[in-house]
């Protein structure tokens, strides 16, 4: 079947919380509409390790990106929670974004 450009300009709209800490390094603010487009630029859906490079490139203000990704991936110790369900069940990086998914990333780290 031959793409159409609807298919190239389909978006997703979902909502992004962060929480423990994290909402620090995207303006203090814990809730996010986002939209994204429903393909990432390879032509394959669109999924979490694409909404986590998009949030680190358009949406994170703070300069300080190590501390949510490392080596290209989501920081360990950040537990993420797709419509309250654990990503691991999921997929975890390779789960495909839906509209009106809600994902929550929360941080397990503590100051010591």
């Amino acid at each position: 079947m031959a793409s159409t450009t609807a298919d190239a300009t389909a978006q997703i709209s979902i909502v992004v919380e962060f929480s423990g800490g994290l909402e620090m390094l995207f303006s203090d603010v814990r809730r996010h509409a986002v939209t994204l487009p429903a393909k990432d630029q390879d032509g394959n859906p669109s999924t979490i390790a694409y909404l986590i490079h998009h949030l680190c490139a358009h949406v994170m203000k703070d300069t300080r990106k190590e501390l949510f990704v490392l080596d290209g991936h989501l920081r360990p110790g950040i537990l993420v929670l797709i419509n309250d369900a654990d990503w691991e069940l999921e997929g975890e990086e390779e789960y495909e974004l839906k509209s009106s998914d809600n994902i929550l990333f929360v941080s397990t780290l503590h100051g010591g």
